[in-house]
């Protein structure tokens, strides 16, 4: 197995300068950079990341915990944070929680163990205390923990205020809106509040409906809708609070013979990729969700860095109309 030794030899310098080439540390030409590199894929050297970590007191590692990698929305998140961390040279540890109390905390241990850089949270079922004790870098998605955490969140009050505009506009005379639990104590709460401000001072009759608090189970989102439609047939707005609920009402639709958006108008929340492939087009409020990713890499970088940053970072939504309405 050749060392760096071996590199240093067949490039004809020192050791100390191959280990400044691979740390990026002082000086270094363009010429000699990519003679190391050539020399290393010669030679099949594959440096030791601990001992680069521990000489340079970086890991260039940052953990992202997310509740449920199956979800669109989250899946898009991870895969727009691990390309932003990538660009500023750091690798992710992803970590999903399913929205697991136990599996959360065995995670947060795992990361300060593994000596990540900083942590990206998207999953909260901890306490706030729990969090305040990680004693690392820390951005949050969708939840303020305290005054010195930073956050990165949608505007999901305007995308409530939105939807019950738009469906109001459209003549939707009674209107459901499917909503997240609203006992967790997260920032997405903001649509159901911006949706019944709208709602109420429009007077429109409306029923509120919320999924379950243990995880994104698509079989109970089935029933859900069912029950909806069974229990309010006279139904012909619905606000869901997810592009993928807001799937399983169009499939309802269809079960009843409901022509959309005829009889039932549909508005979903997220505009995630996977909407674009839904028929009929679903309208949505569209979540920056590439931006968000981007936002919290750099709030996670510049605490790293040691820098200042701003505690509160809302994002703008944007409503997309399609079909459904």
């Amino acid at each position: 197995m050749a060392t760096i030794k071996d590199v240093a030899e067949k490039v004809g310098v020192s050791v100390t300068t191959v280990s400044r080439v691979l740390n990026n540390r002082g000086y270094l030409s363009e010429d000699l950079k990519r003679r190391v590199y050539e020399a290393m894929r010669e030679l099949n050297y594959q440096p030791n990341e601990l001992a680069r970590s521990l000489f340079r007191k970086k890991s260039n590692i940052i953990g992202l915990i997310i509740p449920d990698i199956s979800h669109p929305f989250f899946g898009e998140i991870a895969r727009y944070v691990e390309y932003y961390a990538y660009k500023n040279r750091y690798k992710i540890l992803l970590c999903n929680s399913q929205l697991n109390r136990n599996k959360e905390q065995d995670y947060l241990n795992m990361l300060k163990a593994s000596q990540v850089d900083g942590i990206i949270m998207g999953s909260h079922t901890l306490d706030t205390k729990e969090f305040t004790k990680i004693n690392l870098p820390l951005v949050t998605l969708d939840r303020q923990l305290s005054e010195s955490i930073p956050y990165v969140s949608a505007d999901h009050y305007k995308g409530g205020v939105l939807a019950a505009k738009l469906l109001i506009r459209k003549g939707c005379r009674k209107i459901a809106h499917i909503s997240g639990n609203l006992k967790l104590h997260l920032l997405a709460k903001s649509r159901y509040d911006g949706f019944m401000d709208t709602i109420t001072r429009a007077k429109i009759p409306h029923v509120v409906v919320e999924t379950n608090l243990n995880g994104f189970k698509y079989d109970e989102y089935e029933k859900i809708v069912e029950n909806l439609f069974r229990e309010h047939p006279d139904i012909d707005g619905v606000f869901a609070s997810s592009d993928v609920i807001a799937a399983q009402v169009l499939k309802e639709c269809r079960k009843l013979g409901k022509e959309v958006p005829k009889d039932v108008k549909v508005v979903g929340f997220d505009g995630i990729k996977l909407g674009g492939y839904f028929s009929p087009g679903l309208t949505t409020i569209q979540q920056p969700i590439k931006k968000i990713a981007e936002t919290a890499v750099q709030l996670l970088m510049d605490q790293i860095n040691g820098k200042e940053v701003q505690r509160e970072n809302i994002l703008p939504v944007k409503l997309v109309e399609k079909e459904t309405t």
